[in-house]
Formats: C-alpha cells, sequence, structure tokens
C-alpha cells in the first residue's frame, strides 16, 4: 500500500466524520461528479454572523473630547457633570464613577448599570448611554448619557405643587409604565424607582434612569413557577410582563429601593421577590403627582411601614396569605394590632375609603377608575398587585377623561441642571399696571405686553427687548 492510499485512514483515525464524507456511495465522494482527490480534506469553516446582530465593539472615548460646562449632583456611586463634545457640540451629561475607595475592581453597581442599560436604552422612555470615556488615569472612568434637562423632584420642588393637570399626569404614568414594562420585559427589576431618578425633557418625554441597583432576575432561566392568578380567579396569560421566572440563585437583599417608595414585602424581610416591587414604587409616584407631596414620609423602616398600615390598613391574610410567612411580619403585626394606632374605625374601613381619605377631594371627582388603578398598584399581594403591562391598559388612561396629554404640549420650565435659575423680578415699581403672568407658559400660548394687551408667541425665539424683561419671572444663565 502506498502513501496515497494511506493518508485517508490516518486522517479517518483523526476526524472520523471525514471517512463518512468521502466514503459515501461507495467510495466516490458524497456529492456526484467529485472524485476523493478534489474533495477538501477538512469541512470548510464556518461563516460567521454579521457585525451588526451584536453590539459594536469599539475604543472607549477619550474625556477631552468632551468640555465640561457645570456640574449637576453627586451621588452615592458618581458624580454627575453636564458637558459638550467638542466636535459635534452635542450636550450630553458625564457621569464621573467613584473609583477612589474600590479595592476590588470596578464597581459591581456600575457594571450592573451599564449591563442593563446596553440591554434596555434602545426604548425612548429609558435614559439612553452614549459611550464610556476614560480619562489618563484608571480613576476616570466617566459614562456619557444622553442630556436630559429636569428630574421630577427638582421640578416639583421648585415649581410647587399643582404642576400639572391631570391629563399630564396621565401621561407622565403611562410613559413611565411604557418603560418599566419594557425593562420587566428584558427581565430587569430596577429596584430603585423614584421621583428623583425620573428624568423628564423639554419636549415633555420621561426617562428612567439611575440603573446602579437594577438585577435581572432571569439568570436562572425558567422555572416551574406557578401562574399568577387574577383578580377573577382566571389564571393569567403568559406574557412578557407577567412574572414567570425565578430571581437569580441564592436569596436577593431587601435593602433596596429608597424608603418612601419601598413595598411591605421589602420591609417585612422578603428576599425573593420580583417586578412588583417596581410596580409597587410606580403606585408611590402616582400618588405624590395627585398629592404633591410623598404618600408615605416614614422617619426609618419601622415608621415606614406604620405609615403604610394607617394609609391602606393592616393586611390580613385574606387579602395577603403569604404575608405570615415573611421573616418580620409576625412580630411587626402583633406590635401594630397592640398599638393606639390599629383602631376599630382603621380596621373596619376598606383601603379604598382609607386611601381616598389620603388625597385630595380632586382625585374622586375625577372617577373611580383614578383610585381603582392606584388601589392595583398599592396591593398587599404582590401576586395580585398588578404588572406594568396592565396598569397601562387600564380603562383610567382610555376611557375616563381627561385623555392623557400628549408630551409636546407640555410646558417649559427652567432646568436646574442646565444652570438655569428661577428668579422673581418685583414688577410693581417698574410696571405696575402690568398683571403678573403665570409661573409658566405653554408653548404657542398668548403673553401680555406691556399695555395688556395679547400679542402671540412666537416659539423658540428669545428677545432682548424691554418687554421681555418686564416678565415676572427672568431665566439667569449664570455657569
Amino acid at each position: 500500500m502506498n502513501q496515497e492510499q494511506q493518508r485517508p485512514q490516518e486522517l479517518s483515525s483523526i476526524n472520523p466524520g471525514h471517512r463518512e464524507d468521502i466514503d459515501d456511495n461507495n467510495g466516490e465522494g458524497s456529492s456526484a461528479g467529485v472524485t476523493r482527490a478534489e474533495r477538501p480534506l477538512y469541512p470548510a469553516p464556518r461563516i460567521p454572523p454579521p457585525r451588526n446582530l451584536h453590539p459594536p465593539i469599539q475604543q472607549c472615548s477619550s474625556i477631552s473630547a468632551y468640555e465640561r460646562l457645570n456640574r449637576i449632583e453627586e451621588g452615592s456611586y458618581g458624580i454627575v457633570y453636564r458637558a459638550r463634545h467638542t466636535s459635534s457640540g452635542r450636550i450630553v451629561a458625564l457621569k464621573k464613577l467613584k473609583m477612589q475607595n474600590e479595592r476590588q475592581g470596578f464597581p459591581i453597581t456600575s457594571l450592573r448599570e451599564i449591563r442593563t442599560l446596553m440591554m434596555a436604552s434602545s426604548h425612548p422612555n429609558v435614559v439612553r448611554l452614549h459611550e464610556i470615556a476614560v480619562g489618563d488615569t484608571l480613576t476616570q472612568i466617566f459614562l456619557v448619557f444622553e442630556f436630559v434637562e429636569h428630574d421630577l423632584k427638582t421640578l416639583l420642588m421648585d415649581m410647587g405643587p399643582g404642576l400639572f393637570s391631570l391629563s399630564e399626569i396621565k401621561s407622565l404614568l403611562r410613559q413611565l409604565l411604557s418603560g418599566l414594562g419594557h425593562l420587566h420585559s428584558h427581565w430587569i427589576i430596577h429596584r430603585d424607582l423614584k421621583s428623583s431618578n425620573l428624568l423628564l425633557d423639554n419636549r415633555g418625554r420621561l426617562k428612567i434612569a439611575d440603573f446602579g441597583l437594577a438585577r435581572l432576575y432571569g439568570e436562572g432561566g425558567p422555572a416551574a413557577k406557578p401562574e399568577a392568578t387574577s383578580r377573577n380567579g382566571d389564571q393569567a396569560k403568559s406574557s412578557s410582563s407577567n412574572r414567570t421566572r425565578s430571581p437569580p440563585p441564592g436569596a436577593l437583599t431587601d435593602l433596596v429601593v429608597t424608603l418612601w417608595y419601598r413595598s411591605p414585602e421589602l420591609l417585612l424581610g422578603q428576599t425573593d421577590y420580583d417586578t412588583a416591587i417596581d410596580v409597587w414604587s410606580v403606585g408611590c409616584i402616582m400618588a405624590e403627582l395627585l398629592k404633591g407631596e410623598p404618600l408615605f414620609q416614614g422617619k426609618n423602616e419601622s415608621d415606614q411601614i406604620i405609615k403604610i398600615f394607617t394609609t391602606l390598613g393592616p393586611p390580613t391574610t385574606t387579602s395577603w396569605p403569604a404575608v405570615k410567612d415573611l421573616p418580620l411580619a409576625p412580630s411587626i403585626l402583633k406590635s401594630f394590632s397592640r398599638s393606639p394606632l390599629c383602631t376599630p374605625s382603621l380596621t373596619s374601613r376598606s383601603p379604598r375609603s382609607l386611601l381616598s381619605s389620603h388625597l385630595p377631594t380632586s382625585v374622586e371627582q375625577h372617577g373611580s377608575a383614578c383610585l381603582d388603578l392606584l388601589l392595583g398598584l398599592l396591593c398587599y399581594d404582590p401576586s395580585q398587585r398588578l404588572t406594568a403591562e396592565e396598569a397601562e391598559k387600564h380603562s383610567w388612561f382610555a376611557r375616563e377623561p381627561p385623555r392623557p396629554a400628549h408630551p409636546e404640549s407640555f410646558g417649559t420650565w427652567p432646568s436646574r441642571a442646565a444652570g438655569e435659575v428661577r428668579r422673581q423680578v418685583d414688577l410693581r415699581e417698574r410696571t405696575p399696571s402690568a398683571p403678573p403672568p403665570g409661573p409658566r407658559r405653554r408653548r404657542g400660548e398668548d403673553e401680555v405686553d406691556e399695555n395688556g394687551s395679547r400679542k402671540r408667541s412666537r416659539e423658540g425665539t428669545d428677545s432682548l427687548s424691554g418687554q421681555r424683561k418686564r416678565q415676572e419671572y427672568e431665566l439667569d444663565f449664570g455657569f
């Protein structure tokens, strides 16, 4: 036997599949008309998928490409600046990560924030992460976000109560539920929803921000978890918003979510929670928009759970069957039942009656669907609590007037993040006969000139005339 006859046998011992390819059809090859010498010894390499199917892998930009304009705020995990890209002129928000005290590498909160934003920032109601910029040292790492002019809490504090009309509140809540449903459909729990983490731009678009505590809750894969049962007793249909996956392996921490927006199951020590804790936070935000201030303002965890019990009534095994299994529930419920706050009038009244007494009277005048939605979001039992998708389709948005306002119809306000300061000017000495305008003016509304007559405003123009200077509120652009 010559050397050429031995070679296929040697290759077949290395790659058994090669001999099957050669010896099919009595050694004539698997393809007709192809001889053994013409067939390749090894199979052709697999063609990789195109790059556009994967996130782009690029080099991080240098922070020298950005010009810092002013400092916005400082948090526990970073400092946020407003900056301008020198070549394109785009205004962005730079978040400098605090790396000085990190001894175990890159901070886990920032890794989670980057990961979740790469998965979900394509939604219009989720803040967009443009890129990551680095400096000359390992401590100079910046997350480059789109710049949004306001956060909801600062806007409410600066402009006072009654800032938003009911139709605008509906629009804000619907955008919030849309963005939250998108996060939950990607198996992301935000775990820190509050009014200060909701951004609002000058076009009326709300964006969910600050994903430092966000967590993927489906890392363990699908689990044999029973389907949630709806309020009418039927089993809910499985969808992207239904909670059909178990949390990641191991217990999760219950020290998440700012205290005033923390759900009762977290306050009672539950560690196997899911997306229902975000829905409770949405209910607190909805009540804050309707009331003008947070609904549950506890001083500590014990005071917070008492505030919830006195507002909604204490939970029972009927309203929340699993409450008895929570670690802190027996002692807290027993202590509350013996306190003077647990009166017969509190336990005998329905949650609807108790909650309506803590809200403005105008809420009941707008119809019953508003309270129905709020009670569905603030339901004690997490398995019976509305999902983000169910809440977004609630009849309060579609059927009960007024309809949600279009984002473009929102007014504009001075942006503290952009260095714009709202300053009151005394007009009595300068124009005593001029009627004082309101604290804000909508796009396209009429403004009053110095003689009291109305003139049509021009959107997008900043006049430096004397009439402009005699307005009650001026913008001081001082960085």
